[in-house]
């Protein structure tokens, strides 16, 4: 039986679908494929993904293609309890409320993970690591299945170098189609959107600081040039650092970006990026925002320790007051920002990723059982069929080589 806020929502959450919808044109077409050739019969999909209305329109994409659907969120913050009692009043199982505290999100991946998924749809690697150290009974009757995001490739990647993933498992992540485009694009709009809307700042004329420069640093600093900012950009990485200072940024390491950061976003995948020996350079009023999956890039902790009071300074902002009169603003609490504050990435760009999920999801339904265990790259028919399906949809052409021209590149590969 679900467990979610309240069913009487739906309605809202229905109109949120049906907005999405409207403005994802290739998941309609796999939607009409999908219900004609219905991969997915008889198979049981666990879905653990931000849980709003693009990826509610994903869960219903798979059931029309015959899928057994248990969902739930994979950040409590981002959860839109409208959008789950949606799904459960089309008949879908959900288990997740926005704001569930550790243990309550805990339950609600467990609730998932007993359906006995055959595929599962992860994003942050939550629902992996769970059947691996908690349900190692069922992963026998598991197919595979996707990772969407970059942290839960790298838990991923630990797993399959430690020997411990049994199951074999579609990098999405790191398919062109979504980390060109998702990651670039859609963290580097979602989280603008998110920072202006929670904090109703200029950010022209300030510093904003982003540590991390993959694809979607390279979007939020992006972003954050077109809005007229000024960019420092933190790193770890020799190559990505050449690659920040030769797009016209400033490279600095975390502790003296410190000292001139109006704005603060990380986006690493990686923990304690910001900590005390920052926090105690930073400049009064400096706003500290996290873009990464899990909320340990910022040390709240540090925070904590460092401050004398903690208020509300606006809803989702909370100020840390220093003893020396200092005040740092942390918005939503540390968790993602962009999801935190509004509807996370637009829907014409999760329109690709999530076309990239269903037809990974059709490939593990087809070929589950012949994949050895481990991460699998996406395949690039895939992708390619991801991008063809976007330019069709946009009214593009584009060229194709003659039978000359292949003759004359197939020569050069012997």
């Amino acid at each position: 039986m679900s467990i979610i806020r309240n069913p009487e929502l739906y309605a809202s959450g229905e109109q949120k679908i049906a907005w999405v919808k409207g403005n994802m044109p290739l998941l309609r077409g796999l939607e009409a494929e999908f219900r004609d050739e219905q991969p997915f019969v008889g198979l049981r999909v666990a879905l653990s993904v931000h849980l709003e209305a693009k990826t509610a329109y994903l869960c219903r994409v798979l059931q029309a293609g015959g899928a057994q659907m248990a969902v739930t969120g994979s950040n409590p913050l981002s959860t839109q309890d409208d959008v789950a009692a949606a799904l459960v009043h089309g008949g879908m199982e959900v288990f997740a409320v926005h704001g569930a505290d550790a243990a309550e999100y805990r339950a609600h991946l467990c609730e998932v993970m007993e359906t006995r998924p055959q595929i599962i749809i992860d994003d942050g690697g939550d629902l992996v690591n769970l059947l691996h150290n908690d349900y190692p009974a069922y992963l026998a009757e598991v197919l595979g299945g996707c990772e969407e995001t970059t942290t839960g490739i790298l838990r991923l990647m630990a797993m399959a170098k430690q020997g411990s993933l049994k199951i074999p498992m579609l990098a999405v992540n790191n398919a062109k189609c979504k980390y060109l485009f998702d990651n670039r694009y859609g963290t580097g709009q979602s989280v603008w959107d998110g920072i202006n809307r929670t904090t109703n700042l200029i950010v022209a004329g300030k510093t904003v600081v982003v540590a991390g420069y993959g694809w979607c640093g390279k979007g939020v600093a992006m972003r954050a040039k077109g809005l007229g900012a000024q960019v420092v950009v933190t790193e770890i990485d020799a190559v990505k650092a050449m690659e920040a200072v030769m797009d016209g940024f400033t490279v600095l390491p975390m502790e003296q970006a410190a000292e001139v950061g109006d704005f603060f976003i990380t986006v690493t995948g990686c923990k304690d990026v910001i900590t005390e020996k920052a926090m105690r350079r930073m400049k009064n009023g400096a706003l500290l925002c996290n873009a990464g999956h899990f909320n340990v890039e910022i040390n709240v902790g540090d925070l904590e320790k460092l401050s004398v009071e903690q208020f509300e300074s606006r809803k989702n902002i909370t100020g840390y007051r220093m003893a020396d009169g200092r005040v740092l603003h942390l918005i939503a609490e540390g968790r993602l920002v962009n999801l935190a504050a509004g509807d996370g990435h637009p829907a014409e760009i999760m329109d690709m990723s999530f076309a990239i999920q269903a037809l990974c999801a059709r490939h593990i339904a087809k070929n589950g059982k012949t994949l050895a265990a481990g991460v699998h790259p996406v395949p690039e028919e895939i992708d390619h069929e991801v991008a063809r399906r976007k330019l069709s949809a946009w009214g593009v052409s584009v060229d194709t080589l003659s039978p000359e021209q292949e003759r004359y590149l197939n020569s050069w590969n012997g």
